[in-house]
């Protein structure tokens, strides 16, 4: 049984194409790696997962449903954190953002809540920064936490729209690890820019240029490390 399947789906803004024609099968427990030029179509792909947005045409399902049914077994790491850096919050109540379906009438988590969102922080190695506040975080340490988050409410699939973007080698070594002992207990997609990663890890790569193609890792060529993106892994733009 396929845990994503998308079938003939695409989407367009206004006058402005981004996927065509896509047809995607995954299993669980795949790890897929995402990789393509920029406005290729990546994190319009991830959305189109989320249900944030629509498919022009075309049917997406996830666990054989319509994605919109399922959104809680679903994690999200987006690229970059859209909460205010000088916002009174610590790095504990960032993470148990991911549990709010969980918080009582009066303001509270369960206790079981926090002791979990504490232990998935002393995970990815933050356990000196749990009261830190989060806007004196590192980049690395910031997508460390938001991985927590999502990993919070135990979901089936996890996405991460480039976790390590701007972070340094220790930090982005930490996330890695953190990937690989998650990998073929959880369906993860993430997109990346890392060749070294989706050559040696992952079991897919989807090339994602306004089409999707995928690529066996070992056929990942060189060239994609420095964003020179060709055929025949790479598919011609669409004409607009």
């Amino acid at each position: 049984m396929n845990i994503i399947e998308m079938e003939n789906v695409s989407f367009s803004y206004p006058n402005t194409p981004v996927l065509q024609n896509v047809n995607l099968h995954i299993k669980p427990g795949q790890f897929i790696g995402i990789i393509g030029p920029n406005g290729g179509g990546k994190t319009t792909l991830l959305k189109l997962l989320l249900d944030l947005i629509k498919p022009t045409t075309g049917t997406i399902k996830l666990f054989n449903q319509s994605p919109s049914t399922v959104l809680n077994k679903i994690g999200y790491v987006p690229q970059r954190h859209d909460l205010d850096p000088t916002f009174p919050i610590n790095t504990l109540e960032v993470v148990l953002l991911g549990a709010l379906s969980t918080l009582s009438w009066y303001g509270t988590y369960p206790k079981d809540i926090i002791k979990k969102a504490t232990e998935l922080l002393i995970a990815v190695g933050l356990e000196k920064k749990i009261k830190a506040p989060f806007g004196d975080l590192s980049g690395g340490e910031t997508q460390r936490a938001l991985i927590a988050r999502a990993l919070l409410m135990d979901p089936e699939i996890l996405l991460l729209d480039e976790p390590t973007s701007c972070i340094d080698w220790h930090g982005e070594k930490k996330i890695f690890d953190l990937l690989l002992a998650l990998k073929g207990k959880k369906t993860l997609l993430m997109v990346s820019h890392d060749l070294e990663l989706i050559v040696n890890q992952v079991d897919k790569v989807l090339s994602v240029h306004h089409i999707i193609e995928i690529c066996p890792p070992e056929k990942v060529c060189e060239h994609f490390a420095r964003g020179l993106y060709h055929e025949p892994y790479i598919p011609k733009v669409l004409e607009k």
